[in-house]
């Protein structure tokens, strides 16, 4: 694997220097250009590349007028456009529809790079500026937007964005195979509106007499005035997710259908390796340096992409919408070489920060019956306990770090990208526990029980607290065995569906027994392709059907937010508000057990807690960031797998 200085074309100047009078393909993103893996829009127009079109990009076009979609010239076949690695909505604003200040995935990490709804935004003026050219989206953005979906910020619901943005045709998951087919059959000759037949894509019909097998989910009117429609919709569309058992999906509306095809077939590990071995310079483009270079870059630098898709199925998180439930894995080979190529960066200091995916430790399929039958269409891998056919096994995860850590120049390999607890605990061979204590993490081990309510895990398609305790109780063992002071970081989330305030005032009774503030909160954020999201707008568990208590008032989440940090001053009227609402006021006072006192303490911008087992004080800015990723903890990974 050769470091490639040369970036795709971002100019005339270097179309011209390339000798390209025009370009195949020109990819319009909301990202700033970062020639690297961890970005779709980079794999898509390497791999373009790699199969002989010539691929431009536009990042970031201001979006005022059509000047910058024409300063590559009009496309010989079409236009590519995605929001970039996150949705625009969750890159602008947070939780409580707040703006947000920075953007990681911009010019010196500031914000204002790209608009609301980037992919609508960019499709309609790349339509203005060439009216005859296909436009073709891809991403995350499009990809949970495929269908009609709850929009959080509008609260309603928003139509597919097929239609918003008058795109031609829609890739949806990991996008590598879908645009090599569309890209040859455009070069073919093909009119974009004969391309109806490929597997992971979607578009817009009047004429549905052709197809068969198809499952039919409710109109756009149906699930408009219907919740129960509504919610029965996204059962129908999440249980055909299945590249080998799903079927076509219609979505009528009023003279016309989406349709979705069956899915794409997953990589095989050959054409992972051929992806991850295309030239990237990996880093961003020379012209961001004086503005700052992009922050993005900087989480991924030194990490290695191990594999795709999650059989975890957390409700909260639509990485299975996107990336799927079936793991598509590189061979060892390959992320060796990787490894391999990092340690003769100029900037490496000799530790690799992750070698993983959306779930570090799943590194093959959840069970043999996936290989010919697919995923389960009515049984979860994980929960509510693990299925009786997973497999159970870190042996070949082990073995890769093994080889990667004894490289030359390498000090250390950090697992970062999340360890499934309630998989790993289920193990037998304790080898992998005990070489990731020994050699992966370095003084703590972040894992994501998000809860402990049984009642809220429920929801969330999480493991009960006993098995977050009985992974807690091993770890201390493991490390008290190897003499090491290492401890747990939990990921909580406040105000999930299922949670009302007694829930949320047991888990800040748990927090209270830890002796410390959790590092990561974050309050549920409902975004496009979750199940949580589903239940956060309906009210009903549309797998159960089951009616859901679910927390909409800002003021309700704001003390659910605020019960998990009861001891920031600032939070004493907010966490006395919720005491008594939940008839909890036994919490206040001075006994070891309450969260607060009667009277508020003196507020300070910055208050401080002592960790019992550490004996470690630790600051507000420390140990209370709050999480800025999209649906989930998860999504990070998706930012950082998500391909177009």
């Amino acid at each position: 694997m050769n470091i490639n200085k040369n970036f795709l074309p971002v100019s005339k100047e270097d179309m011209k220097e390339r000798q390209i009078s025009q370009l195949d393909f020109i990819v319009i993103t909301g990202d700033a250009y970062i020639d690297h893996p961890s970005f779709g829009t980079s794999i898509i127009g390497r791999l373009l590349e790699d199969q002989g079109f010539t691929v431009g990009i536009i990042a970031q076009p201001k979006w005022d007028n059509t000047d910058d979609f024409k300063k590559l010239g009009k496309p010989k076949y079409g236009f590519l456009i995605s929001s970039g690695n996150i949705d625009s909505m969750v890159n602008h604003y947070t939780a409580a529809k707040k703006k947000r200040r920075d953007d990681l995935y911009s010019p010196g990490g500031k914000s204002g790079f790209r608009p609301n709804r980037a992919v609508t935004v960019y499709s309609n003026r790349a339509r203005e500026a060439y009216k005859d050219v296909p436009i073709i989206l891809g991403g995350i953005e499009a990809s949970l937007r495929r269908f009609a979906h709850y929009d959080y910020w509008d609260d309603k619901i928003r139509k597919s964005i097929l239609l918003d943005s008058k795109a031609d045709l829609l890739i949806y998951g990991m996008g590598e195979k879908p645009i090599i087919e569309v890209a040859n059959l455009l070069s073919y000759g093909m009119d974009v509106s004969k391309i109806t037949s490929i597997r992971g894509t979607s578009y817009v019909t009047k004429d549905i007499s052709s197809l068969k097998d198809y499952a039919m989910l409710p109109s756009f009117d149906e699930i408009t005035t219907d919740k129960a429609a509504y919610a029965e919709s996204y059962k129908i569309a999440s249980e055909e997710q299945d590249a080998i058992r799903g079927k076509t999906l219609i979505e009528p509306y009023d003279n016309r259908y989406v349709v979705q095809n069956p899915p794409q077939f997953p990589l095989t590990t050959e054409e992972m390796d051929r992806v991850y071995k295309l030239p990237f310079t990996r880093t961003y483009h020379p012209s961001y340096e004086a503005m700052g270079g992009i922050p993005a870059l900087n989480e991924v630098k030194f990490s290695i992409t191990s594999h795709r898709g999650c059989f975890g199925s957390c409700s909260f998180c639509a990485l299975t919408y996107h990336q799927g439930r079936v793991i598509q894995n590189r061979s060892q080979n390959s992320i060796i070489e990787e490894a391999k190529l990092l340690t003769d960066d100029n900037d490496f200091k000799g530790y690799i920060h992750d070698i993983g995916g959306p779930t570090a430790n799943f590194r093959h399929k959840a069970c043999k019956k996936q290989e010919k039958h697919g995923v389960c269409k009515d049984r979860q891998c994980m929960f509510p306990t693990p299925c009786k056919n997973l497999i159970v096994d870190h042996t070949e995860y082990l073995s890769l770090l093994r080889k990667v850590r004894t490289l030359p120049k390498v000090k250390k390999v950090f697992v970062r990208s999340g360890i499934r607890y309630d998989y790993l605990i289920h193990d037998k061979n304790t080898k992998f526990f005990e070489e990731l204590c020994e050699h992966h993490i370095s003084g703590q081990l972040k894992v994501a029980p998000e809860h402990i309510s049984n009642k809220v895990l429920g929801q969330m398609g999480k493991p009960s607290k006993e098995v977050y305790e009985k992974f807690k109780r091993k770890y201390s063992e493991i490390n008290k065995k190897l003499d090491k002071n290492q401890f747990v970081v939990p990921y909580l989330m406040s105000s999930h569906p299922g949670s009302d305030m007694r829930a949320a005032v047991e888990l800040a009774e748990y927090i209270n027994t830890m002796g410390y503030m959790p590092e990561q909160v974050q309050d549920f954020y409902p975004t496009p392709g979750s199940l949580s999201t589903t239940i956060y707008y309906t009210g009903i568990n549309p797998l159960t059907k089951e009616k859901i208590y679910v927390p909409t008032n800002q003021r309700e989440k704001n003390m659910q937010r605020a019960l998990m940090q009861f001891k920031n001053p600032e939070n004493h009227s907010l966490v006395r508000d919720a005491l008594v609402k939940a008839r909890r006021e036994d919490l206040i006072g001075y006994d070891k057990r309450c969260l607060i006192t009667p009277t508020p303490p003196k507020a300070t911008s910055s208050f401080k807690t002592k960790d019992k087992k550490s004996h470690k004080t630790v600051s507000t800015k420390e140990v209370s960031k709050i999480s800025r990723t999209s649906s989930t903890k998860n999504s990070k990974h998706v930012k950082k797998q998500s391909s177009r």
